[in-house]
C-alpha cells in the first residue's frame, strides 16, 4: 500500500513539471522578437587620438528601443576620423566621441576649435610632485625680478587652467599613481598662451593644483619679499594714472599800508 502511494505521488510529480516546462517552452516561443537595428562599434579596444580603420570597426546588434542618438549605421561614415575618448570592445561609436573631420590625429584632437595647446617644461615642483594628470585643472604663477624696485615677486599669471597632457599621456592613469613627467601641455586662448610664452621667459613657472569643480578666480595680486618678511598685505596690481592735469591753486593778494610801510601778504582760496 505504501509502495503505491508513492509511485502515485511521483507519477503526479511528474506530470506536474513536464506540464510546467511545456507551457514556460509555449511562453519563450510565442514571445514577441526583440527588435534591433546594426550600429556602428569598436572591434577591440581603442586609445584615444587614435583614427578609426575599418578593420577596428564593425556592425553589431542594437535594441531598437534603447536610444541611438550620435550613432553611425555606416563603417564608412566614421573610417579616418579620430577618437577624443578612449572606446571598450564592441562599444557604439557615437559622434561625440569623435574628433572635427580635418582636425588631426593625436593632440589635436582634444584642442577644440579657438584654442590652443602649449607645453611648459616641468619637474617634481612644477609638476605638484607628479598629481598633475590630464584633465586636471591648476593656476599658473610665475616667480621674477622686478627690474625697477629690484626685489623677487610672483603673481599669478593664469587660473583655471585645463591639463591637456602629462608627459605623453592623453588619459590620465587609471590607477591615479602619480608620475614625473618633463612636460605638460596645457589648453589656452591665444592671448593665454602668449602671456604663457612670456612668463617663461621671465622667470620659474610654479603650477598650482586646484578642485576641478572650483572655477572661481581671484583678484589678480603679486606677493614681495616685504611681504614674506612682515605679513603685509599682498601688494595690488598699480592704478592706471589719471590724464587730468592738476589744476593750480588759487591766490589773492592783501596789500596793507601801515605808518607809510607797504605789505603784500598772498593767501589761498579755500577749496
Amino acid at each position: 500500500m505504501e509502495t503505491r502511494r508513492i509511485v502515485l505521488a511521483l507519477g503526479v510529480a511528474l506530470v506536474l513539471s513536464v506540464g510546467a516546462t511545456l507551457f514556460l517552452y509555449r511562453g519563450v516561443l510565442n514571445r514577441p522578437k526583440l527588435e534591433t537595428k546594426k550600429v556602428v562599434a569598436s572591434a577591440k579596444a581603442l586609445d584615444a587620438g587614435a583614427p578609426l580603420a575599418k578593420d577596428s570597426l564593425v556592425l553589431v546588434d542594437w535594441p531598437a528601443t534603447l536610444p541611438t542618438e550620435g550613432t553611425f549605421e555606416k563603417v564608412d561614415d566614421v573610417v579616418g576620423r579620430s577618437l577624443i575618448y578612449p572606446v571598450g570592445e564592441k562599444q557604439p561609436i557615437r559622434a561625440q566621441y569623435l574628433a572635427v573631420p580635418g582636425s588631426g590625429i593625436g593632440l589635436t584632437t582634444k584642442i577644440p576649435l579657438g584654442m590652443r595647446g602649449i607645453s611648459v617644461r616641468s619637474n617634481d615642483v612644477v609638476g605638484v610632485a607628479g598629481f598633475l594628470y590630464p584633465g586636471s585643472h591648476v593656476d599658473v604663477l610665475v616667480s621674477y625680478r622686478d627690474l625697477t624696485k629690484q626685489e623677487l615677486v610672483t603673481q599669478i599669471v593664469l587660473q583655471d587652467v585645463e591639463v591637456l597632457t602629462a608627459g605623453k599621456r592623453l588619459e590620465p592613469d587609471p590607477q591615479g599613481k602619480p608620475e614625473s613627467v618633463a612636460v605638460v601641455t596645457v589648453l589656452l586662448t591665444p592671448q593665454d598662451a602668449a602671456k604663457l610664452a612670456l612668463a617663461t621667459q621671465l622667470g620659474t613657472i610654479q603650477f598650482v593644483l586646484r578642485n576641478g569643480a572650483d572655477n572661481t578666480k581671484a583678484p589678480p595680486f603679486s606677493v614681495a619679499m616685504l611681504q614674506l618678511a612682515g605679513g603685509e598685505t599682498p601688494l595690488q596690481p598699480p592704478k592706471p594714472r589719471s590724464s587730468a592735469k592738476p589744476r593750480p591753486a588759487n591766490f589773492y593778494e592783501v596789500e596793507t599800508i601801515t605808518g607809510g610801510k607797504r605789505t603784500t601778504e598772498k593767501f589761498q582760496t579755500p577749496k
